[in-house]
């Protein structure tokens, strides 16, 4: 499985995201052209630069200054007219629908009243755009990242100053584990945090992996105490020690994912059901409930959710705020899965992403990615079934 993962251990923004993705090798004229195709009237430079001593690249975007604010609709509309591909289009809609919902938490608003200040400028969009296009370019299955460093001390934006993680970086980094730092700076702008967050799904200091290549991408500022760099590794993973391959996991992986479960017999159906899509939001690899007989012979349902131990702390939240319930169980489980890839097949509606699963020795398994088929059927009006028997069509004959 390809991996990248990011060291924070100065913080993230946007266009050091930019940067280390372009100094991994990204093509840059791919991206730089997919910017291009907003329309926007901006100028981006990648130089190779040296940011506290070590070697980098720095993104330098050139843009008019605006006196304008704008909303949801008018970025989604900007990225809709580009040139991107659907996936590079999703992600960059997608880190934009999380900016504008910490935004409206953050000010009590709704979602598609949220200004857009520093985020909505020119530059943060050819910077989310530019990230959105690269990391799709990258080709990576999984994206793991160190605690955060978010800086101290306050910051002045367009509300005034403001203490240090502001609320909005604050709420996107909601359930991430922090690390302490000593630069008195924002080192985590909200456009970091959001791309982030919208990526990655295990926060961990040191990953089981294999690293192949080292992206280093420059912030604009300059710190005594550190080089602003943000770091991102790319490399496939390797199998995590499990004291001896027992049968059925030979030529798998293995990792470790947490269960948390409660019992519930008072609880609606249509607030279970509102709890799927908050932990499937914060980023739950799986919920399903079963039904079990509860003391006084009432019937209810077990409640159970799989995620990763940096999602704990959220997901635990979200259960006691909508269920109510008085106390949750959580321990961890050790998962043997298959080896796996994203492949493509072509259909004739266009090209679908599938994944491949498979095991040392054994056939491979390849199964259409739910997502992408009722993109499909959406965007083309045919039925879902259709798709996907036009995937495993093509899938038999690749």
């Amino acid at each position: 499985m390809r991996v990248a993962h990011f060291d924070c251990f100065s913080g993230i923004s946007g266009d050091m995201t930019l940067a280390a993705l372009l100094d991994l090798g990204v093509p840059t004229e791919s991206v730089f052209a997919g910017i291009a195709s907003l329309g926007l009237p901006v100028r981006i430079d990648a130089e190779r630069v040296q940011k506290g001593g070590f070697a980098a690249t720095q993104v330098f975007i050139n843009a008019p200054e605006e006196h304008e604010h704008r909303h949801l609709p008018d970025i989604e509309a900007i990225l809709t007219r580009g040139n991107l591909t659907p996936t590079a289009r999703e992600l960059a809609l997608k880190i934009f629908r999380r900016l504008a919902e910490a935004e409206a938490t953050a000010h009590g608003v709704d979602i598609n009243e949220v200004h857009f200040h520093e985020v909505g400028a020119l530059d943060s969009i050819a910077d989310i755009a530019g990230s959105a296009i690269a990391l799709d370019l990258l080709g990576v299955e999984k994206f793991t990242s160190s605690p955060v460093a978010v800086g101290s001390g306050t910051v002045k934006c367009a509300h005034g100053v403001m203490p240090i993680p502001t609320p909005a970086t604050a709420e996107l980094l909601k359930g991430v584990p922090l690390r302490p730092c000593p630069v008195k700076s924002e080192l985590t702008t909200p456009t970091g945090a959001a791309i982030l967050t919208s990526i990655v799904t295990e926060y961990l200091e040191t990953p089981a992996m294999t690293i192949e290549k080292i992206g280093h991408g420059a912030g604009s500022k300059d710190f005594l105490e550190q080089p602003n760099l943000l770091r991102i590794f790319l490399g496939a993973s390797s199998p995590l020690p499990s004291g001896g391959e027992g049968p059925g996991v030979r030529g798998g992986e293995i990792d470790t994912i947490w269960i948390l479960e409660t019992n519930l017999d008072d609880v609606p159906g249509e607030v279970v059901g509102y709890c799927f899509d908050q932990l499937f939001a914060a980023g739950a690899l799986d919920v399903f409930t079963t039904p079990i007989q509860m003391k006084k012979n009432r019937p209810g349902i077990l409640l159970s959710v799989l995620g990763t131990e940096a999602n704990l702390a959220a997901l635990e939240e979200i259960l006691f705020r909508e269920t109510m319930t008085f106390g949750i169980r959580r321990y961890p489980a050790q998962r043997h899965k298959l080896k796996r890839e994203a492949i493509t097949v072509e259909t004739p509606w266009g090209p679908v992403r599938c994944k491949r699963g498979w095991r040392d020795g054994q056939e491979a398994i390849v199964t259409p990615e739910y997502d992408e088929c009722a993109r499909v059927a959406r965007e083309h009006g045919v039925a879902l079934l259709e798709v996907f028997q036009a995937v495993r069509k093509a899938i038999s004959t690749t």
